[in-house]
């Protein structure tokens, strides 16, 4: 599958050469996401003499989480990319880890330009339309009633099986970014993933108590058998031990039961703000 992150109309940059680039090129900060809960900075830097906008999460500015005691947010930004290339998922940007930055060392992810109204919107009841599913029902600030729905497409679903591999416990709405130029779904902000205990929060339960076919767990199989050798050995540097174990009981369970999952009882099924 292809990873659309270039502009359209322009020549594709090298997979290597856009890492590379994020991993050593100065970076130039323009802004700060205001919305964030921990700091992360709009910054640009020079990709095969091109000039791209990247997020930088520097480590120094991270608040501590009590359920994500162990590693860094940043190091869950690397380690959710790496499992979505080991996999073939190719919907997380790329995303490096480096000493280096403005404010020290953080991760690095490239900016993917798109909107995310396309994937996840608020509509008013009774009017779901053709290719979308309804996930809550709830109130806007007026009182009335709305619904929380979201597209059905084959790249909506793909980052719903992934985000069950990573246990994602914050996928907003706006974590969800439809690409201007091509159909596909990028899936951003994965700072609080890949625990141990089962904590899935996400807009994309739509998906819920459908089968999965093979199209669905063929990433799955491919991470299954890149777990068992060196080609995951990265992984190691930002997850314990225990979450590494997680992490493939829960492709295990999912190449057995090939089903998509309910929200687990102990923990929100939704987040808050969804968008």
């Amino acid at each position: 599958m292809s990873r659309p992150a270039q502009p359209q109309g322009e020549r594709p940059i090298p997979d290597d050469v856009v890492e590379r680039a994020l991993a050593s090129e100065d970076l130039m900060v323009e802004g700060r996401i205001l919305v964030s809960s921990n700091a992360a900075l709009l910054v640009s830097l020079s990709v095969d003499r091109r000039r791209l906008h990247a997020i930088y999460k520097p480590v120094a500015r991270e608040r501590p989480l009590w359920d994500y005691p162990d590693g860094t947010l940043a190091g869950r930004e690397r380690a959710a990319y790496l499992v979505s290339e080991l996999g073939g998922w190719h919907v997380v940007p790329p995303t490096v880890l480096r000493e280096e930055g403005p404010l020290g060392s953080g991760s690095v992810q490239l900016w993917v330009d798109g909107e995310s109204s396309s994937v996840v919107d608020i509509i008013a009841p009774g009017s779901v339309p053709d290719g979308w599913t309804a996930v809550i029902e709830g109130s806007d600030q007026h009182g009335s009633a709305v619904l929380l729905v979201h597209t059905t497409d084959p790249a909506t679903r793909r980052v719903a099986v992934l985000d069950l591999v990573l246990n994602t416990s914050d996928r907003k709405g706006s974590h969800l970014i439809r690409s201007a130029a091509t159909d596909h779904v990028w899936g951003v902000d994965h700072g609080v993933s890949l625990g141990v205990e089962p904590k899935v929060r996400t807009v994309l339960w739509g998906f819920m108590g459908q089968p999965l076919g093979d199209a669905d767990l063929e990433p799955v199989h491919r991470l299954r058998s890149a777990l068992e050798d060196s080609r995951s050995d990265e992984l190691a540097l930002h997850l314990t031990q225990d979450e590494l174990a997680a992490l493939a009981e829960r492709t295990d369970a999912l190449l057995e039961q090939r089903v998509f999952p309910g929200p687990s009882p102990d923990w929100p099924a939704v987040p808050w703000p969804a968008l």
